[in-house]
C-alpha cells in the first residue's frame, strides 16, 4: 500500500491516531528519530486504542535509514508551502507521505532532499497555519487509497 512517515514527531497522541490509521487502511507507518515521547507512551497507547497490534509501525534512526527502507519510490512531502495540491497528485502503490513535526513541520533541508518528488500542500482557508498531523496524514492516505479504488476495502 503506502507508507505515511512522521519525521520527528511530539505529539503523542497524533501518532497513536495515525496508528489507527495505518490499522484500518493497510498503510505502513514510518517514524523517524528523535520522537518527543516514547512508544511505550500512556497517550499514544491510549490514542492508538487496541490497533497497535494491527499496525504495521518502524522507527528510523534517522532519514537515511527511512530511504533505505522505503525507496525506490515517490516521495511527496506535504507543507503549507508546497506547490501542488495533494489532490492533483497521482498516487501509486509504495508512495511516501511525508509530514514534519508538530508544530514546525519539515525543515527545509528534508523539503530540498534530492528523493523528496514533489512538496504538496492540503488547501486551508487564508491564514491558518496547519492542519492537525495526525487528521492531515488521514487525509492524504485516504486521497491516495481512494485513487485505487479503496483496494482491500469491505
Amino acid at each position: 500500500m503506502f507508507h505515511i512517515v512522521f519525521v520527528e514527531p511530539r505529539i503523542p497522541p497524533n501518532t497513536g491516531n495515525a496508528i489507527r490509521t495505518a490499522a484500518i487502511t493497510g498503510t505502513h507507518l514510518h517514524l523517524v528519530e528523535p520522537l518527543g515521547f516514547t512508544m511505550t507512551d500512556a497517550q499514544v497507547r491510549r490514542a492508538g486504542l487496541d490497533y497497535h497490534d494491527m499496525a504495521s509501525v518502524t522507527v528510523h534512526a534517522g532519514l537515511d535509514e527511512l530511504w533505505s527502507a522505503v525507496l525506490p519510490a515517490s516521495v511527496y512531502a506535504f507543507t503549507a508551502s508546497g506547490d501542488t495540491s495533494y489532490a492533483d497528485v497521482g498516487y501509486r502503490p509504495g508512495d511516501v507521505l511525508l509530514f514534519g513535526p508538530e508544530p514546525t513541520g519539515l525543515a527545509d533541508d528534508v523539503l530540498s532532499d534530492p528523493h523528496v518528488t514533489a512538496r504538496v500542500r492540503i488547501p486551508m482557508l487564508a491564514g491558518r497555519r496547519s492542519m492537525n498531523l495526525a487528521n492531515a496524514a488521514a487525509v492524504a492516505t485516504y486521497e491516495a487509497w481512494r485513487q485505487q479504488g479503496f483496494a482491500g476495502a469491505s
